[in-house]
């Protein structure tokens, strides 16, 4: 058996190097293994305990610093509190125990709390609630579950049909055990560890503690200083082996935990620099390379990135002096190469030396899939991701070696603006380590997110070189010479692996022997007509011949020599290569902007996507390759030529290999609104897996914003189609890709039919003031089927900032050099009105923030904050008044009526039905507002309803062409009073009569503020009748801070108020099915006052009484002769009010709760408490249902939600 075992493993294959020469390069220079080069990692974090991760090849920290830019690691630990007897209770209520042996001369102690889920993984997060729910949740609720079935079979089997009402409670309360503790487990959900933070000054340096134990006992936790000083760092628990460390800001009022919020950027750390000095074939690129940890993703957005994290990292990247950046994280882009982020990325590059290296993106195939920075930023080296043959065996273990490739996902360039968007490529795939929580010491990870640092490694060697040996460098050479010295991938277009894959010794001697060129430390800047490169795509543009003008200008460090700018002088011949560019045959360089002409005739072009560069090089060097490269894309799209269906075919059957790509580029006939594409196999033996990408660009637009992106399976001899909406008149590129691994090849048929049905308005704002709205759509193309559907699903609510304040962000925030950013806090109030779904977002932000996220939202009162950051204060003053909006999703979708005619809308006839449109014909159509009954109740005026509107009746058209609405809510109807009739003319009182009025109605406001027993006797003298007097003193009592001493007081007043109300003429009132009476109205409204008074009168009575029997029993005075009347007094209060109201409406429900508790019915009183919570929900009421959970028995549930009570209710709000 053992001869048949292949014993070579491809072992180098993991995590590869052959590819890019690192491996010959470290074979030939040992010594140049990364050693004196520190690589930023701008990532999810990385773990410092992970393998590899301990110490560079020459014995040097691994990791010199780790730092969170994102503040999701945040603390606000600003209360300062002093031990009482070693003592202090910490923000999460729990008492701390301070070691004697700490060193703190002031005895200060600046505290705060920490939900350490806000920092987990979601991996390690489920994880640890699955094991916490296993082991401290699931024993005893179990038994009390059991428990609380068999005693309600026990009632049920002794009492099988109760009639008294004791026995009813008494089963309602069994029952009601029964269900609270199955709700509980349906929405059990761990809070997780909720630690406090104590920071403290030794005399020396700031420290920082974490209770990790939750239970006070400092002396068993690690303290630590910030991970610069001393590089320290803990291990959470050896459970969830997740690692921290710290660093402590503004003078120890913010203490930030550094943790990583993901995998990806310990993969990313170790593919770059991972060491393992006893198995050298596991480490990374550079060994000898040590790394700054710089967590950009945001643990409480996923990981996504942010803003000001990025510009946080750059301005640590700056202070710390690194040499290079590797950043594996990019979005879609309207704009490239401009924004904040894109312009301290440069400016990091441009003034101070730093390298950048980013993912280019995994959004390919179709052409422009760049992402930004790495694609799209000019001082970026943008990475695709390349597969060879040694990494499809060794990594993906396919059965064929095939021909070195590009993944497909990887993203291909141009850029919108005409640059090339991908500079070099590098493996895109390996196997390194990952964080101990995983609890797995290596992974496979793909992307670019992967080539990208096995590309910053290899630079990282060539610096390694470079600094040895003396050789300087600046970052524009470095990427010189790399695009000048890679290694082209036959058969791979230049869109996807950019100039070829990088060669780390080549790169290396292509610096050293032009070291001393005259434009070393001198960057070409090339515009074309305010783009970066040529890049026509749309018909129009390619008719005839169009010339633009190149700028070319010289761009120093601002630290050269006057000198050296003042003897630039090169003679550069312009190159193209193709008879379609047409060149000037030279340029005189000189330290100013030259400009030339070139002319792009694109006529004799064949269809599909062209590349060529205009290329500058020195006269006296041409060895040395371009100085400046001017990119050209011309995309030759095809008209569509069957003007009847208006479809395009394959012309004959494709043959796709793995990783093949098939682009097709389509001028969209004018009127076309989605495109239908049909694929089908020809094979009757290969299963394939394949891509459709179809891409259309505009100005200003992310490719995102006009993308289908379908990823299947097309199985032997099988059929697929997908539709997706299109823009007329501008290029399609549809783009069929066979999935890189999928073996064998596969033979299609495909077509492109494009449909239309044109509406007059492309967004449908509707307001509901509007009345009728008419709409006209048409089919500009062929016959269509016209059926219209208008569905509305969220609510839209905006808000006004009740505040703001501008105030200069801290240390943390200062570009270099000194130059201060501010921030703009905006607070608004929102009130939710029910427990649902919402999307928070600023619209005038929209495009320049990131993506914005839906999540479940409790009913309740929110204040929400939003903070604007800029370094121009006067710029932020602009926005200091900016609308905030909240999108809610509704219970249900609703729907707004269309009509054909206008005449039909009026009188709610006939509605649209299905219309048969013509070549050219308009299909007029009306809709209707919504009607008052179905706008939704948590909808006010100014609030507005969003949806789609579709047109089509196919259901591929009417899926995938649809159009947004908007519907404004107006003011609800006035409803009119007394039934609309008019009430009988009141007799003329005496002006006297009516003061007197008044001033009574004045005094009974005022009896809850001033001495209310006075101002009663004193009215009660003039009306002893009149009901809203006596009324007044009973709300007066019962709203006293000293309600507990007036018992009662209260419990008289409020039989006052019962003896005032006519019971029986209440309840014959109550009884009618039908008043018709011409004033029933009016009596209506006065029987439903009279109603509300007795349940709330008799409420407060039954409060009172109860309060009296809790404090007796508090007071050991059970079994008295004063707490048996008590009770029997509470019982039959409650038994009056049965007769009329439910005992669980939101306005008795109080008094529910207090008698369950007197009768011991533990049940039905956390029944009524809940319903309480659930509707005011605030720490009070949290903890009254934990009271009573734990008067029951059932303490886990009490612990349970106890440990929920700091991050519900929190001292303070999050930190940015």
């Amino acid at each position: 058996m053992a001869a048949i075992v292949d014993h070579e493993f491809p072992i180098h294959g993991l995590l590869p190097k052959r590819e890019t020469g690192a491996s010959a390069f470290l074979a030939k220079y040992p010594e140049y293994d990364g050693r004196g080069v520190t690589i930023a990692i701008l990532d999810t974090g990385v773990d410092p305990g992970a393998p590899g991760l301990q110490q560079t090849s020459d014995g040097r920290p691994k990791i010199v610093d780790i730092i969170d830019t994102t503040g999701s690691g945040d603390v606000d630990v600003s209360t300062v509190v002093e031990p009482k007897d070693g003592e202090i209770v910490g923000l999460s209520g729990r008492t701390l125990k301070v070691p004697a042996s700490w060193e703190n001369p002031t005895g200060r102690y600046h505290i705060g709390v920490k939900n350490m889920y806000e920092l987990f993984p979601k991996q390690l997060r489920d994880r640890t609630q699955k094991d916490k729910k296993e082991k401290t949740w699931d024993p005893p609720h179990r038994v009390a579950l059991a428990e609380a079935i068999r005693k309600l079979d026990e009632f049920d089997t002794a009492h099988p049909n109760p009639t008294a009402q004791d026995e009813k409670l008494q089963r309602e309360d069994l029952q009601a055990q029964l269900d609270i503790l199955t709700s509980q487990e349906k929405k059990y959900s761990d809070p997780g560890p909720v630690c406090d933070c104590l920071v403290w000054h030794d005399g020396n340096t700031w420290r920082a503690v974490l209770d990790t134990s939750e239970t006070g006992d400092l002396e068993s936790c690690t303290v630590l200083a910030s991970y610069r000083e001393q590089h320290q760092f803990c291990i959470f628990s050896l459970f969830v082996m997740f690692n921290y460390s710290v660093n402590i800001y503004d003078d120890g009022k913010v203490l930030n935990i550094c943790a990583n919020g993901g995998a990806h950027g310990t993969h990313v750390a170790c593919i770059a620099a991972g060491n393992f000095p006893d198995d050298p074939e596991r480490n990374g690129i550079a060994p000898g390379a040590q790394i700054v940890a710089i967590k950009i993703g945001d643990s409480r957005l996923s990981t996504m990135e942010t803003g000001s994290a990025l510009i946080r990292a750059m301005i640590a990247v700056i202070d710390q002096k690194c040499d290079l950046v590797n950043f594996s994280y990019g979005e879609a882009a309207h704009w490239p190469d401009k924004g904040r982020v894109c312009d301290i990325i440069s400016e990091a590059v441009n003034k101070h030396g730093v390298i950048f290296v980013s993912s280019a993106g995994n959004n390919g195939p179709a052409l422009t899939s760049v992402g930004t920075p790495g694609g799209t930023t000019s001082s970026i080296i943008g990475v695709g991701a390349f597969v060879s043959p040694e990494m499809m065996t060794a990594e993906y273990s396919l059965r064929e070696k095939l021909p070195s490739n590009q993944y497909t996902w990887s993203s291909r360039g141009p850029t919108i603006d005409g640059a090339l968007g991908v500079s070099i490529s590098a493996p895109g795939g390996a196997i390194a380590s990952v964080p101990n929580w995983t609890l797995r010491g290596s992974q496979l990870m793909n992307g670019t997110s992967m080539s990208s640092p096995n590309a910053c490694g290899g630079i990282a060697l060539v610096l390694s070189a470079l600094k040895a040996t003396g050789v300087p460098y600046t970052p524009y050479t470095v990427k010189t010479a790399l695009e000048n010295t890679a290694q082209k991938v036959e058969g791979v277009e230049v869109f996807a692996q950019g100039h070829g894959v990088l060669q780390v010794e080549k790169a290396f001697d292509h610096i050293r022997q032009h070291a001393d060129s005259a434009e070393r430390n001198v960057r070409f800047s090339v515009a074309v007509n305010g783009g970066r490169g040529v890049h026509l795509r749309q018909a129009l543009s390619q008719r005839k011949p169009t010339e633009m003008t190149v700028s070319i200008e010289p761009v120093y460090a601002e630290d050269i020599e006057a000198n050296e700018k003042i003897s630039l002088s090169i003679h550069v011949s312009l190159v193209s290569e193709v008879p379609w560019v047409h060149v000037p045959p030279c340029l005189e360089l000189m330290n100013t902007p030259r400009t030339f002409v070139i002319k792009v005739d694109p006529r004799g072009l064949r269809e599909g996507a062209h590349y060529t560069e205009v290329l500058g090089y020195d006269i006296s060097n041409p060895q040395k390759g371009p100085l400046f490269r001017v990119p050209v894309t011309v995309v030759r799209p095809e008209s569509v030529q069957d003007k009847v269906q208006y479809k395009v075919t394959s012309e004959r059957e494709v043959t796709f290999k793995p990783g093949q790509v098939h682009r097709r580029f389509i001028d969209v006939p004018l009127g076309a609104t989605w495109a239908e594409v049909t694929i089908q196999s020809l094979s009757p033996e290969t299963v394939g897996r394949f891509i459709l990408h179809m891409v259309q660009l505009q100005p200003h637009s992310a490719y995102r914003t006009h993308e289908s992106y379908k990823f299947f399976n097309l199985t032997e001899l099988g059929e697929v189609s997908y539709t997706c909406p299109v823009l007329e008149g501008v290029t399609v590129e549809v783009c069929l890709a066979r999935w890189w691994a999928s073996l064998g090849e596969v033979n299609v048929n495909y077509n492109v039919t494009f449909h239309g049905l044109q509406p007059s308005v492309t967004t449908l704002n509707l307001h509901a003031a509007d009345g009728i709205t008419r709409v006209d759509v048409k089919s500009p193309l062929k016959h269509e089927d016209v059926q219209p559907s208008i569905k509305l699903e969220h609510g839209v609510c905006p808000l006004r900032p009740s505040e703001f304040k501008i105030r200069p962000l801290g240390d943390r925030d200062v570009l270099p050099p000194n130059r201060p950013s501010y921030e703009l806090v905006l607070t608004y109030n929102y009130h939710q009105t029910k427990t649902c779904e919402v999307m928070p977002h600023c619209p005038t932000l929209s495009g320049l923030n990131l993506d914005t996220y839906n999540f479940k939202l409790e009913k309740g009162d929110y204040t929400i904050k939003l903070q604007i950051r800029h370094e121009t204060k006067d710029l932020l003053e602009k926005l200091k008044d900016v609308t905030f909006l909240v999108q809610y999703k509704l219970p249900s979708a609703l729907s707004l009526d269309v009509y054909p005619s206008k005449s039909n809308a009026l009188l709610g006839k006939a509605k649209f039905g299905t219309q048969r449109c013509g070549i050219g014909v308009t299909a007029p159509m009306f809709i209707t507002p919504l009607p008052d009954d179905k706008v939704p109740k948590a909808a006010s005026p100014g609030h507005y309803l969003v949806g789609q509107i579709s047109y089509a009746k196919a259901e591929p058209g009417k899926k995938t062409a649809t159009y947004p609405v908007h519907y404004v809510i107006s003011a609800a109807p006035c409803k009119p009073k007394n039934g609309g009739k008019d009430k009988d003319k009141k007799e003329d009182k005496d002006p006297q009569e009516e003061f007197n009025e008044a001033l009574r109605d004045f005094k009974i406001q005022w009896m809850s503020k001033l001495d209310s027993k006075a101002i009663y006797q004193e009215l009660k003298e003039l009306h002893p009748n009149h009901l809203p007097l006596h009324v007044g003193l009973l709300q007066a009592l019962d709203n006293d801070k000293e309600r507990l001493k007036q018992l009662d007081d209260i419990i008289a007043a409020a039989d006052v108020v019962i003896g005032q109300v006519d019971m029986a003429e209440l309840a014959s009132f109550l009884a009618l099915k039908a008043d018709t009476r011409s004033d029933a109205a009016t009596i209506k409204v006065e029987m439903e006052k009279k109603k509300a008074t007795l349940i709330d009168a008799v409420c407060k009575k039954g409060n009172a009484a109860a309060d009296k029997v809790l404090q007796a029993l508090d007071g050991d005075a059970v079994g008295s002769t004063e707490i048996v009347k008590d009770l029997a007094l509470v019982k039959e209060t409650f038994e009056e009010l049965l007769k009329w109201a439910e005992p669980m409406d939101i306005k008795v429900v109080s008094f529910t709760m207090k008698h369950a508790m007197v009768c011991g019915q533990y049940g039905r009183a956390i029944k009524a408490a809940q319903k309480i919570l659930d509707d005011k929900p605030n720490k009070e009421n949290e903890k009254k249902c934990i009271e009573l959970y734990k008067k029951i028995g059932w303490d886990h549930v009490a612990k349970h939600c106890e440990r929920w009570l700091p991050v519900r209710y929190p001292q303070s709000y999050t930190l940015f």
